[in-house]
C-alpha cells in the first residue's frame, strides 16, 4: 500500500459535517471519549501504562501551546536525547504530527505502521515525548497520559467555544484537565480569572502549579536569549518551555539542567514562582533553532514577501498584527515602484471572523483575498488535504460571508461576490459561483477565489520564482477587480502578503510554496 492510501483510509474516519453538528447539540458526557480511547489504545496492542514509559511532557493551552512544544524540544534534542513530538494539527502532511528527533516520520514508516495498527513500543522508544494536547484538555484524547513527568499550560483565550465553554473560566478548567496528583505544571501569566481557575484546580488533587518567570528573568546576568520563532508573544511561549525543558532534566536525574540563580520570594496571585535559573549553553543552542512553520513565518521570493501565521483567536491575531507590522517597519524600502499590502484570509469553525477581520484592519491591506483552505478546486488527489468534517457550499458561503465583514468594516455597502475562474481542462468542472458578479456589485479591494491556488496565481502574478504553476486557469483575469488589481500587483516593486486566519489555509499555501514539503 502507498502513503496516499494509508492515508486516504485514515481520512475515513474523520467524522462527517452532519454527524459533529448532532453531536454538539446532543452534549454526551464528554468522560466516553476517553474511555474509548483506551479501549482503541488496548485494541492496538498497548495499554495506558505503557505510556507511563515514555518520559511525557504533556503541554496544553489556547495559544502558543505548540510554539511551546517546538521550543521544549528542541531545547532537549539539543542535549543529545531522541525527542518524540506529537502536535495537530498538520500543514501540508498528516505525517507531521508524529516526530522523531524533530523530523516528521517517513511516509514509509507512516504506511508501515498505520496498516500495522500500532508501533512496538521498543522499536520506537524514545527517551522523551512531548505531546500537544489537541482541544482543551480533560476530555482531549492525549488525556488517557496518566503519568507525564510534567505539564504546562500556554495562554488562555478564547477559542472553540461550542466543545469548551464561552468564557475564559470555563475554557480553563477544562485545559486544567491534564494536570496529575503530584506531577508539576507550569503555566505563563494569564488574566486573575482564569488563573484561579487553573490554581483552585492544581489544588484539588495536589498538583504543585508554578508561575514562570518571564524571559527577561532568566536573562538576567547574560547575554539576551536569541529565539527562532518570530514574534514578541514568542518570548511567553519560550519561557514555559524553558521551565519545561529545566523541570524535566532535574526530575529525570539529567546533569546540565542549568545553575539556580537566587531564590526570588513570594507568591503572584496566589501561586509559587517557578525557579530562576542561568539558561544552559544548550537551551540557548535549543532556543535558537527551534523551527515551527506556520508560525510568525516569513518567505522571501523576489519581489514577494509572504507572513504565514496560523493566527485564529482575537489574541492571537493581534499578537500576529503587531508582528507583521513590525516586520514592514523593519523591511528595506525597494525603489522604483509602489509596495502593495496583501491580505490571504480564512476563519473555520466557531470562530468570530467579523471580530478577527476587524483587528487586521490596521494594516491597511490594499487587497482583501478570501478562500477556502482547499489547495485546488478538486482535493481528491492530494488526501492529506482532505476535510469531511464540513461540506463545500458550507466552506463557500463562509467566504462569502468573510468578505462581507470585510467590505463593511471597509464602509463599502457593495454586495460581495465570489468568483473564480473556471478549469483550464475544456469541459472539465468549473469553480462555483455563488452570486453574480456586475462591475458594480463588488468591493474595489477584496476577491474571493474557489481554491488557493487561483488566489495564489492573481496574488504572484507569476512573479514568485517557486510557485510557477502551469498555465493559469481560462479567465482568470475577466473579473473588473482581478484585472485591475492584476496589474498593480504585476508593477508592485514590492508585494506583501500576510497569510492567517487558519493554521489550514496556512498549511495549504505552504504546500504550494514549498513543494519540498510534500516529498
Amino acid at each position: 500500500m502507498e502513503y496516499q492510501d494509508a492515508v486516504r483510509m485514515l481520512n475515513t474516519l474523520q467524522t462527517n459535517a452532519g454527524y459533529l453538528e448532532q453531536v454538539k447539540r446532543q452534549r454526551g458526557d464528554p468522560q466516553t471519549q476517553l474511555e474509548a480511547m483506551e479501549l482503541y489504545l488496548a485494541r492496538s496492542g498497548l495499554q495506558v501504562e505503557d505510556l507511563d514509559q515514555l518520559n511525557i511532557i504533556h503541554v496544553t493551552g489556547t495559544k502558543g501551546k505548540g510554539s511551546t512544544c517546538a521550543f521544549t524540544e528542541c531545547i532537549l534534542r539539543s542535549y543529545g536525547l531522541k525527542t518524540g513530538f506529537f502536535s495537530s494539527p498538520h500543514l501540508v502532511q498528516v505525517r507531521e504530527r508524529i516526530r522523531i528527533n524533530g523530523q516528521p516520520i517517513s511516509p514509509e514508516l507512516f504506511t508501515k505502521y498505520f496498516w500495522r495498527l500500532y508501533h512496538r513500543l521498543e522499536e520506537t522508544k524514545v527517551d522523551l515525548a512531548v505531546v500537544e494536547v489537541g482541544i482543551g484538555g480533560a476530555y482531549d484524547c492525549t488525556n488517557i497520559i496518566r503519568k507525564p513527568v510534567v505539564c504546562g499550560v500556554s495562554s488562555l483565550g478564547i477559542d472553540h467555544t461550542s466543545l469548551l465553554g464561552d468564557t475564559v473560566e470555563k475554557i480553563a478548567w477544562q485545559k486544567g484537565g491534564i494536570f496529575k496528583r503530584g506531577v508539576p505544571a507550569f503555566t505563563v501569566l494569564q488574566p486573575e480569572g482564569p488563573l484561579a481557575v487553573l490554581r483552585d484546580r492544581a489544588q484539588q488533587i495536589s498538583c504543585p502549579l508554578y508561575l514562570c518567570p518571564t524571559l527577561e528573568a532568566l536573562e538576567e546576568g547574560g547575554p539576551p536569549l536569541a529565539l527562532g520563532l518570530e514574534g514578541e508573544h514568542q518570548r511567553s511561549n519560550a519561557a514555559l518551555a524553558l521551565q519545561l525543558a529545566h523541570c524535566w532534566l532535574q526530575r529525570q536525574d539529567r546533569h546540565g539542567a542549568g545553575e539556580l540563580k537566587a531564590s526570588r520570594p513570594g507568591l503572584l496571585w496566589q501561586l509559587p514562582l517557578a525557579p530562576v535559573f542561568q539558561p544552559t549553553s544548550h537551551m540557548r543552542l535549543g532556543l535558537r533553532n527551534t523551527e515551527w512553520p506556520g508560525r510568525t513565518q516569513v518567505l522571501r521570493r523576489g519581489p514577494l514577501t509572504w507572513y504565514l501565521d496560523g493566527a485564529h483567536t482575537p489574541s492571537s491575531v493581534q499578537a500576529c498584527v503587531r508582528w507583521f507590522r513590525q516586520a514592514l517597519q523593519g523591511r528595506e524600502r525597494p525603489s522604483g515602484g509602489p509596495e502593495v499590502r496583501v491580505l490571504l484570509f480564512n476563519a473555520t469553525g466557531d470562530r468570530d471572523p467579523a471580530a478577527l477581520l476587524k483587528l487586521l484592519q490596521p494594516c491597511q491591506f490594499d487587497y482583501a483575498v478570501f478562500c477556502p483552505n482547499l489547495t485546488e478546486v478538486s482535493s481528491t488527489g492530494n488526501a492529506d488535504q482532505q476535510n469531511f468534517t464540513v461540506t463545500l457550499d458550507q466552506v463557500l458561503l463562509r467566504c462569502l460571508e468573510h468578505q462581507q465583514h470585510w467590505n463593511h468594516l471597509d464602509e463599502q455597502q457593495a454586495s460581495p461576490d465570489l468568483w473564480s475562474a473556471p478549469s483550464p481542462e475544456p469541459g472539465g468542472p468549473t469553480s462555483l459561483l455563488l452570486a453574480p458578479h456586475p462591475p458594480h456589485t463588488c468591493s474595489a479591494s477584496s476577491l474571493v477565489f474557489s481554491c488557493i491556488s487561483h488566489a495564489l496565481q492573481w496574488i504572484s502574478q507569476g512573479r514568485d520564482p517557486v510557485f510557477q504553476p502551469p498555465t493559469p486557469p481560462k479567465g482568470l483575469l475577466t473579473h473588473p477587480v482581478a484585472h485591475s488589481g492584476a496589474s498593480v500587483l504585476h508593477e508592485a516593486a514590492a508585494i506583501h502578503v500576510l497569510v492567517t486566519g487558519s493554521l489550514h489555509l496556512v498549511g495549504g499555501v505552504l504546500k504550494l510554496l514549498e513543494p519540498a514539503l510534500s516529498q
